[in-house]
């Protein structure tokens, strides 16, 4: 009976040791919360997890991410913009990662929508990436490249 309850407290303390590892891939970073509210950030490789006292609330991306935004030029033309950035402060952006999308696609479209636009597309793109970035930088994010393209 002892002999099968000591089987029984190893096997149960091995299955607990691999639900508390977690591997992290390469270019991702996680913010673990625990009960207490303090947040941890842990990046690539193997790291030790408690299941019942953190769980994982973001899961960033230190590659980059893309998204499609539709606007409307000063001008009155149609246009879209594809907006490339990157998390370079994952403690700052993880207030905002989840709204991250929401955020670029509202400012993009209010200064794409503005008067105050050049009308040299080179400049657009770099006034563009220059105005978000001024927003978006104390976030921990960083506009890496705006495409524009002008829709009939």
């Amino acid at each position: 009976m002892s002999n099968q309850f000591f089987w029984m407290s190893v096997l149960s303390l091995v299955a607990f040791a691999a639900v508390c590892v977690r591997r992290i891939p390469e270019g991702q970073v996680y913010s673990l919360r625990r009960v207490g509210g303090n947040t941890r950030f842990v990046g690539a490789g193997v790291h030790f997890v408690l299941p019942l006292i953190e769980r994982v609330s973001h899961k960033m991306s230190l590659a980059g991410s893309r998204i499609e935004i539709p606007a409307m030029l000063g001008s009155g033309e149609k246009c879209e913009a594809s907006l490339y950035f990157q998390v370079l402060d994952p403690q700052r952006a993880d207030h905002v990662i989840e709204s991250v999308d929401s955020l670029l696609r509202a400012r993009a479209s209010e200064l794409l929508g503005s008067k105050a636009i050049p009308s040299d597309p080179l400049e657009r793109r770099l006034w563009l990436k220059q105005s978000l970035n001024a927003e978006v930088r104390e976030r921990g994010l960083l506009v890496t490249r705006i495409d524009l393209r002008e829709v009939s």
